[in-house]
């Protein structure tokens, strides 16, 4: 055993292939094969799978320019630059502009009414908690209840007096210049796996650019105007501003690093990234709180300010993509694959009837071969009435006449039997011309059993055994044993000896030849003549009424047969040895 195992490991196995000649199909095959061929290569230079890629790595810098002059209630006219309006607030990679505010003036440490909130007015010092605090409220509460105005009344607060008054942004926004002013993004990119380093502010851009350049006639000027930015996300300044709001800058790096295609230049977008719609969301905007301090009369005091504004985050993606011999070795294993779509139309195309159905039948044949489970017994039926073969599963317990196939196959002439039993007639009628051959006699009482309700033929005989019950017909009509066609070709006697002599040609002729010989030989060319080429792993089944006008003719001396047999009819050959 380990010998063989060991040889087995020393053999090469291939699939078969069937070749068919056509030029429909052949011309089919090649512009398939030429379309995917075409695809394939577009899309490796789309998408430059011959490349190897690097994700980006990226620092962001960012310089505000712009001054604008706002008239705040209770305050002078102020000038505001870029200390003033996104001074201290800059994030990673992000800015802040201020665009709006609400100022409270002259807030000192002390008790003063709370402003009223919905659901927040008292009536007496017991609805005030003293000690308590909450995210509605501006200060600690002291436990009384004091008037707010003519017709409130609220809890008195420990805080910086007076409060905060005004929730509401003013409407058109204080700080709408704001529109016109500039930022400057300086980028700076690497990829790692290139050692390549490059920066948005490209080597030819000098100072004099950078005064002069505007991202309308210069998509890669790094200077942006935020009300161009605004715009170009799909926003108006002048409604954002109001309330505020996050806006993201998008550079996107994609490089080609090859030599002779080399390109990396970035490019910008710019997007809305938070809700808009004060109605579909909670507290809309972006606002923060600070406040300037200053001492008068020894008295610290503050100025409040709730500021507005937009905060603009720089978001960086991208790759760089360079020439590797090893990705385009595996983008090409992996799109092979692809040309097995041609074999798969062509093959459905074959077994549709949009082709010729005797090619499809034959190409099926040819390219599959079906191999059944041995241990079940598949049986190959042929009824006189009908010009296909049925294949039935063995029943022990249902009569073969009455089993449903499991499959309906045409029938397949045997050709080469066919001109050998013609050629046969031929010589056996040119000496033996005068002789007629003898035909059924349905008068003799010995002849005929009585008819099973299974038969269609009234020539069938009883039996026992359900894969025995079967006749030459599928519905009533005259039995293929009356043909003279079967004496010619099952039952003559110089026939089945030339079959006999021509399968072995050292056995015995003429009166020597066993009756049993006679038999099986005469099941065989009822198969042949009846079945063709049977389905392969089939067993071919005789009607009842064949096998005993068989026996009849060739009898056992000792009346004795050993019936249906089909594990030993694997073969034309093995039925030979069969015993029926």
């Amino acid at each position: 055993m380990p010998c063989c195992r060991l040889r087995a490991l020393c053999q090469y196995e291939t699939n078969k292939l069937v070749r068919i000649q056509s030029v429909r199909l052949g011309s089919l095959k090649w512009s398939l094969n030429g379309a995917i061929l075409l695809f394939i290569c577009i899309m490796m230079l789309w998408n430059r799978k011959y490349q190897e890629f690097d994700l980006v790595v990226s620092s962001v810098t960012t310089k505000v320019k712009g001054g604008a002059q706002a008239s705040l209630l209770g305050v002078r006219n102020m000038v505001w630059d870029e200390v003033d309006y996104s001074g201290p607030w800059k994030g990673k990679n992000s800015f802040f502009v201020v665009t709006n505010v609400i100022v409270t003036k002259n807030q000192k440490q002390g008790k003063c009414a709370q402003v009223p909130v919905k659901g927040r007015l008292c009536r007496t010092d017991q609805d005030c908690e003293k000690g308590a605090w909450d995210q509605q409220r501006h200060g600690i509460q002291t436990g009384s209840c004091v008037k707010f105005d003519v017709l409130k009344k609220t809890c008195e607060v420990s805080a910086w007096c007076p409060v905060e008054t005004t929730s509401t942004p003013p409407r058109p926004a204080l700080l709408a210049a704001a529109e016109n002013f500039t930022v400057l993004i300086k980028n700076n990119i690497r990829f790692p796996a290139f050692n390549y380093i490059r920066r948005n502010i490209l080597p030819q851009m000098n100072d004099a650019y950078l005064r002069s350049c505007h991202r309308e006639n210069d998509s890669l000027c790094p200077i942006f105007r935020l009300g161009d930015i605004i715009r170009e996300a799909g926003e108006k300044f002048s409604e954002m501003a109001v309330e505020g709001g996050v806006i993201g800058i998008l550079i996107k790096w994609d490089c080609n690093l090859d030599p002779l295609m080399q390109r990396c230049l970035p490019r910008y977008s710019f997007k809305r990234l938070d809700e808009k719609e004060s109605n579909k969301t909670l507290y809309p905007g972006l606002n923060f709180r600070y406040a300037k301090y200053s001492t008068v009369n020894g008295v610290e005091e503050r100025t409040l300010y709730k500021a507005f504004g937009i905060r603009f985050d720089v978001m960086v993606f991208g790759q760089a993509g360079k020439f590797s011999f090893i990705q385009l070795i595996i983008y090409i294993g992996s799109t092979l694959s692809y040309y097995a779509l041609t074999t798969i139309l062509i093959d459905w195309l074959i077994g549709t009837s949009c082709y010729s159905a005797e090619v499809g039948q034959n190409y099926s044949e040819r390219k599959v071969e079906s191999v059944r489970d041995q241990e079940k017994c598949i049986l190959c039926v042929s009824y006189i009435d009908e010009n296909n073969l049925r294949l039935v599963k063995r029943s022990q317990k249902k009569s073969l006449q009455d089993i449903k196939p499991i499959s309906v196959q045409p029938r397949k002439e045997d050709m080469g039997h066919l001109r050998a039993i013609l050629c046969l007639l031929q010589t056996d009628d040119d000496t033996n011309h005068d002789v007629q051959p003898s035909l059924h006699q349905k008068s003799d009482p010995n002849a005929k059993p009585r008819r099973p309700a299974w038969c269609m033929c009234d020539f069938c005989a009883a039996s026992s055994l359900p894969q025995e019950e079967l006749c030459c017909r599928r519905s009533e009509g005259t039995c293929i044993t009356s043909s003279p066609l079967f004496e010619q070709l099952v039952l003559r006697r110089s026939l089945l000896e030339a079959v006999l002599l021509y399968q072995d040609p050292l056995s015995p002729s003429g009166k020597q030849v066993q009756t049993a010989a006679l038999r099986h030989c005469a099941y065989r060319q009822y198969i042949s003549w009846r079945f063709g080429v049977p389905p392969n792993d089939s067993h071919p089944a005789v009607p009842s009424c064949c096998v005993w006008r068989v026996r009849r003719e060739y009898p056992s001396p000792d009346g004795q047969y050993s019936g249906f047999r089909p594990e030993m009819m694997t073969s034309m050959q093995a039925c030979a040895n069969g015993e029926l």
